[in-house]
């Protein structure tokens, strides 16, 4: 609980003396009460009661009644200071804005000289997330950021800024952890944010290829580096390396975390093995069947309980993921057709997948694999119709 002692000694910050903010503390806690009463409870020499009360209505924090006894009443706390408060922040958003023009002004005069000053600016915890607001609001051209869930967890709650910036056709990239791809901090990145998955554990974003905001998830403390060439130009080379070999999860940011980390995993199993275990097992065996669900469920990975419309979703999403391809199925041909923008077989161990999990659900079926120009194309053929789940 706050005391009226330590309220006493604050409202001095706003300019009034000791026993100003000792009297007004009063008269808000007590309500209306006389001079007397007053000196009583905030303990005012009586011979200061009638001056200080008079210096509180000019300063609109009290007013007086002009019958006897003298009663006085305190203005309520919102009437009070609003105004004053709206002051300070008018004061502190005139000095940004200002502090703004003049770095203008000093980078534009360094420019002229043929000369960069290389520096860095310190941000508090606190003054973190609104710089980064501030920052995305103000990018230009791009936004390319490579975080953990501390800087993932601020970017969510900047999520109208990145919605904004995305509308403006800006390049929003991200790249996260795989670890987050269906958290809540996940699931409210907006449309339009191109969003991939890599080993990530700092946090760093630059904007329009000037500035960059690196945050310490350790203490929640950032700095901003300007007009860093060096850092500049290797930071920018770092971020399109790892987002040229990270792995796209627009797609999974509808879904469940439950579903998102599942798919990752199987598409973690399958790039691993998979196709080297299709490959084996065709060569090894001309007539046994490739079974691809035994071969995820020694990886803990169960998909026999799932429904057929829900394998169809997985594998589709897992496609979209690895090489830009869809699965679906045609009931007026009855099969259901997978496609992949890659060649080389990318699309066989998703393929044997369906083919396995339909044998199992008592199905017979009939694979035909296409190369194709631009990809690759199979077709599952299903001897009886697959009803909707």
């Amino acid at each position: 609980m706050v005391k009226g002692q330590d309220l006493a000694v604050s409202l001095e910050e706003f300019g009034l003396s000791k026993y100003e903010a000792q009297a007004y503390v009063t008269l808000i806690t007590k309500g209306t009460i006389s001079a007397g009463e007053l000196a009583y409870y905030s303990n005012l020499p009586r011979t200061k009661v009638y001056p200080v009360l008079l210096k509180l209505v000019k300063k609109k924090l009290a007013i007086i009644s002009k019958s006897k006894p003298i009663m006085c009443t305190g203005i309520s706390p919102e009437d009070a200071f609003d105004e004053i408060v709206q002051e300070q922040i008018n004061k502190v958003n005139g000095m940004n804005s200002l502090v703004t023009k003049l770095k203008k002004v000093s980078e534009d005069s360094k420019k002229a000289r043929g000369s960069e000053e290389k520096r860095y600016f310190h941000l508090t915890p606190n003054y973190v997330f609104k710089q980064l607001e501030t920052m995305i609001e103000g990018s230009k051209t791009s936004i390319h950021a490579m975080i953990d869930s501390w800087g993932l967890s601020l970017f969510s709650q900047c999520k109208d800024s990145l919605i904004h910036a995305a509308r403006k056709n800006i390049d929003v990239r991200i790249i996260i952890p795989a670890s987050l791809v269906g958290s809540e901090a996940f699931q409210v990145i907006p449309d339009g944010v191109k969003i991939k998955t890599s080993d990530i554990s700092h946090n760093a974003i630059t904007f329009d290829d000037s500035e960059i905001l690196m945050i310490n998830s350790n203490n929640g403390k950032g700095a901003i580096f300007l007009a860093t060439e060096v850092l500049g130009t290797n930071q920018a080379n770092l971020f399109e390396q790892t987002w040229k070999n990270a792995t796209k999860i627009n797609n999974l940011i509808a879904m469940t975390k439950t579903d998102a980390q599942e798919v990752l995993k199987i598409i973690e199993i399958i790039n691993g093995d998979g196709l080297g275990f299709v490959l084996n097992s065709m060569l090894r065996s001309k007539n046994k069947e490739i079974n691809m669900l035994e071969f995820l469920q020694k990886n803990g990975i169960d998909l026999e309980s799932k429904t057929i419309d829900e394998i169809i979703t997985l594998v589709d999403s897992t496609l979209q993921i690895t090489c830009s391809g869809q699965a679906r199925y045609e009931s007026q041909g009855n099969h259901i057709i997978i496609e992949s923008k890659l060649n080389s077989g990318h699309s066989l161990p998703w393929a044997m997948l369906l083919n396995g999990y339909l044998s199992k659900k008592g199905f017979k079926t009939k694979m035909m694999y296409h190369d194709q120009h631009n990809g690759e194309k199979i077709h599952i053929k299903v001897d009886s119709k697959l009803e909707a789940n």
